[in-house]
């Protein structure tokens, strides 16, 4: 049996950050459990909450909801062994390959994730999950991924999908704001299907929300998928069909093409 772990990480401590399991029991690759928020995921696990980044209690509540612990963790956030203070190799290499596509990667900095990047890390690294870089993946340890390259390579996508919440308004601006949100749920319904292709659960455990919802729900709709996302390239990177975009100091994990571009 075989267990992965993602995490959409906030790049401040005021942010929510989403978690979900993925989980290979011999029939394929199933996600078991998805939340929008460290205490969300903890409550799942039936564990006492909180909404702070702990390794070792998110490691061990993995084991309980899969039944095993986990050998690879995916973190949707700029990860390296000392503080970013600039722009990295990998985050260069992704938007060689991506940028035109409209997925390029943000730029790090001191302050953003600055300090919180390195408490995290440090942590895996003290539970025995250090920093991977490179193929092949031997041993349990943490990766970074960024979901937009690999939603495109899950859908064959020709860009950068428009699933993010706070920009509706620059991807339909002549829509009504109800338009945006159908327009927005639809693209989620289209990522979920996509999902459960290669992660089965995923339509079970990312319901949507309703059109109506609050724009906090949206949200945090949004931070849960992302997770998700994280867990799916984390099973991919395990079955040696993802890609490290850096070198030996930081690299991005992008899982091969599922879809042949036209």
């Amino acid at each position: 049996m075989r267990t992965v772990l993602g995490i959409d990480a906030a790049w401040t401590i005021r942010n929510p950050s989403g978690v979900a399991v993925a989980v290979d029991r011999g029939d394929g690759w199933h996600l078991v459990a998805a939340a929008p928020t460290y205490a969300a995921f903890h409550a799942l696990a039936g564990s006492g909450p909180t909404d702070r980044f702990d390794a070792e209690r998110l490691l061990q509540d993995t084991t309980r909801l899969a039944g095993t612990p986990p050998g690879l963790v995916a973190i949707d956030m700029p990860i390296m062994g000392e503080l970013i203070t600039a722009r990295r190799v990998s985050d260069n290499a992704i938007s060689a390959a991506y940028g035109a596509r409209a997925a390029g990667t943000h730029s790090p900095s001191a302050m953003r994730p600055g300090p919180l990047a390195v408490d995290m890390l440090t942590a895996l690294t003290r539970a025995h999950f250090p920093l991977l870089c490179d193929n092949p993946v031997t041993g349990p340890g943490t990766i970074e991924v960024y979901p937009h390259p690999a939603l495109i390579e899950l859908t064959g996508a020709a860009r950068r999908l428009p699933y993010k919440v706070h920009n509706r308004g620059k991807y339909w601006p002549l829509h009504s704001a109800a338009e945006r949100r159908q327009a927005l749920l639809a693209q989620w319904s289209a990522i979920v299907a996509a999902l459960e292709t290669v992660l089965k659960g995923s339509a079970e455990h990312l319901p949507l929300p309703p059109v109506d919802a609050p724009l906090r729900a949206l949200k945090a709709f949004e931070d849960t998928l992302d997770a998700a996302v994280c867990a799916w390239v984390a099973t991919t990177v395990i079955d040696g069909a993802a890609h490290p975009f850096g070198d030996a100091a930081s690299a991005i994990w992008v899982p091969r093409p599922l879809i042949t571009h036209c």
